[in-house]
């Protein structure tokens, strides 16, 4: 990489207006000064041709409009991640990505030489740059004064301070950049094309030893006593354990109310409307009632979730916590290949799958952030609590709850495993590297900027996402409402009698070898595909009880599934009914996890993680009857 690569062409990501580059260490402010300029228009894209996240978005400049790109944070343009090689591709046009029309070098006032060295090594590129000077005030406040005027002289490029969070300086920033592009950016004093890596150090050594006398012991700041307490293993392993408690809280509890109420809108009130409304056969009434009503439902149910999940990250990242908590859990962590900050992801994976995914986000390797993606789907959701509850109350009631306590350990357990395996198979090149975190000051979150984060990331979901589950979920509806005899009309069609019965039927033979080889229970897997909450809803229809809750105690629904079992199983139902939560826990969560992953990784990578997560459900349910039913 030098001045004398050629820029590539153009690229999908560029329009007819000026492209802006935002280029910065991690924890730097270059996210906050990217929504602070775009505000909400923006949206998140993936590298072609990779899993790394891009954030590009509108800036505008009066009737003039900047296409801003915020690249993924690194310390240095020698690569070691694909995050760091997709910055280093961005700053010179390589591979897919068009050189922009200028960089944006963001430095931090309270670690200066770093960021210096990551400028000199972009300006070393040739590129078009000028430099952005943030976290003045949590310098000022360690004894550290930088004048950007002063540092401006000293380089040879235009510097301009700012603090996005406050919005101070975006004027000047958005001046300098319009002077820039129109009269051209001078080239880094004292740097020569073909600096090596030692002499650009040197170089930002000298530039910061020109800045005048700077504090040999920065001041004791209030972030460095809390630091003292949350960094403490004694002290801090507890608030951490709080802090994960209190997001399993919000995905279980907090959201629950909001999700129940737009689902009863949706699928409710919304939903008996349209169906006296709607004219035409009864197969469209089908399809658009329980496949695009109920799919827009299941969206909507999910966005309030998602949007506190999304808000309650943005909190814990702009006050500086989130790094903080990486470095308390990354010892247990390393012990599957990742570091600390996988750690809240899957933990919020037991409250829900789907947020848990978009949580692996704030992972900055997207190496890191596949593989906590693929191994959230094992984490047990609460969706899946209420097949636990039936079935282990009508073959285990005197041990139910102990059933359902190894049934969470066993999740655990496969999240384990599952990281070992990938980490011996597909990501061999995952290095086991020290965690290098910069810890920047805590700070008061910015409201603003929060809720932009947060609607930015909820309608990227419920767009995508979205797209993904409605389609679905109409091909579902319209196998419900296609009799497979000439005994019932299209549209009013049992559930056994439907094609999507005879799919379950035919699917059936595939779990003799675990026991429960009944339609039923496939037709209930089936749907459970679309969202674990309907396996029970799916085994009362079956049967025909009209009040699954009411029957899940003792007799009803339970009575006839423990029949079911008993027959399938050649009388080993306890072990059958292991082996069904066996295969409930370990199979795909909800299509709304395989739309997110799909979204976020791709079609190759969600495609196989369902294949996978249906391969091992199916051994562990057929190894655990066939072991069990030699025990009772």
């Amino acid at each position: 990489m030098s001045c004398h690569d050629a820029p590539a062409p153009r690229g999908e990501l560029l329009t007819s207006s000026p492209v802006i580059a935002l280029v910065g260490s991690p924890n730097v402010g270059k996210s906050t000064l990217f929504n602070a300029l775009t505000g909400a228009r923006q949206r998140v894209m993936n590298a072609p041709g990779t899993t790394v996240e891009l954030q590009t978005g509108t800036w505008r400049q009066g009737e003039r409009r900047l296409r801003l790109l915020d690249l993924p944070g690194t310390y240095s343009l020698l690569a070691r991640s694909p995050d760091e090689q997709v910055t280093a591709d961005a700053v010179v046009g390589a591979g897919a990505l068009a050189a922009p029309d200028l960089i944006v070098v963001l430095l931090d006032a309270t670690a200066l030489s770093r960021s210096l060295y990551l400028l000199g090594q972009v300006a070393r590129t040739g590129a078009p740059l000028i430099a952005a000077l943030t976290m003045n005030d949590v310098a000022r406040a360690r004894g550290v004064d930088v004048d950007p005027a002063v540092l401006a002289d000293r380089l040879g490029v235009r510097v301009v301070a700012v603090d996005p969070r406050a919005g101070r300086g975006l004027r000047a920033l958005g001046e300098t950049v319009a002077d820039a592009l129109a009269a051209g950016v001078p080239g880094v004093r004292d740097l020569a094309a073909d600096a090596d890596a030692d002499q650009v150090f040197d170089w930002a050594e000298g530039v910061l030893g020109s800045l005048g006398d700077r504090p040999r012991t920065p001041h004791r700041t209030r972030s460095d006593r809390v630091d003292r307490v949350l960094l403490d293993p004694w002290c801090g392993i507890p608030v951490f354990l709080a802090v994960m408690w209190a997001m399993f809280q919000l995905t279980t509890t907090v959201a629950g109310p909001l999700i129940d109420a737009v689902d009863s809108a949706v699928n409710g009130t919304v939903a008996d409307w349209v169906s006296g409304w709607l004219p035409g056969p009864p197969l469209v009434g089908a399809v658009v009632v329980d496949g695009v009503l109920v799919g827009v439902g299941t969206v909507l149910s999910f966005a309030p979730l998602m949007a506190l999940v999304f808000l309650a990250f943005a909190l814990l990242e702009d006050s500086g916590y989130l790094a903080r908590a990486a470095f308390v859990a990354d010892r247990a962590m390393r012990a599957i290949g990742l570091d600390g900050r996988a750690m809240l992801p899957l933990v919020i994976g037991f409250g829900c799958n789907l947020p848990a995914l978009s949580a692996a986000r704030t992972l900055p390797n997207a190496r890191g952030r596949l593989m906590t993606g693929l191994l959230i789907p094992y984490t047990a959701c609460p969706a899946r609590l209420w097949v636990f509850i039936l079935f282990a109350g009508v073959f285990f009631p005197e041990h139910a709850g102990t059933v359902i306590f190894a049934l969470y350990c066993t999740s655990i357990l496969l999240v384990v495993l599952g990281g070992l395996a990938l980490r011996g198979v597909l990501f061999r090149d995952l290095a086991r590297e020290p965690l290098v975190l910069a810890l920047s000051a805590y700070q008061r979150p910015r409201l603003r900027a929060l809720l932009v984060s947060t609607w930015t990331r909820v309608r990227s979901f419920v767009v995508k996402a979205g797209t993904v589950i409605v389609a679905t979920l109409v091909v579902v509806a319209a196998l419900q409402a296609v009799p497979v005899t000439g005994e019932h009309p299209v549209g009013d069609v049992p559930v056994e009698d439907s094609a999507y019965g005879a799919v379950a039927e035919a699917i059936a033979p595939v779990f003799a070898p675990a026991g429960f080889d009944d339609w039923r229970m496939s037709a209930a897997l089936v749907t459970g595909f679309v969202a674990k909450e309907v396996v029970v809803g799916s085994l009362a229809q079956s049967y025909h009880v009209a009040e699954p809750e009411d029957a899940a105690a003792a007799g009803g629904l339970g009575e006839q599934i423990h029949i079911t079992l008993e027959r399938t199983s050649g009388g080993h139902g306890a072990a059958a009914a292991l082996a069904f939560m066996l295969f409930v826990l370990a199979y795909t969560p909800c299509l709304a996890t395989v739309g997110e992953q799909r979204r976020l990784y791709g079609g190759r990578w969600a495609t196989g993680a369902v294949l996978v997560q249906l391969a091992v459900a199916w051994v562990l349910a057929v190894a655990v009857f066939q072991s069990f039913r030699l025990l009772w």
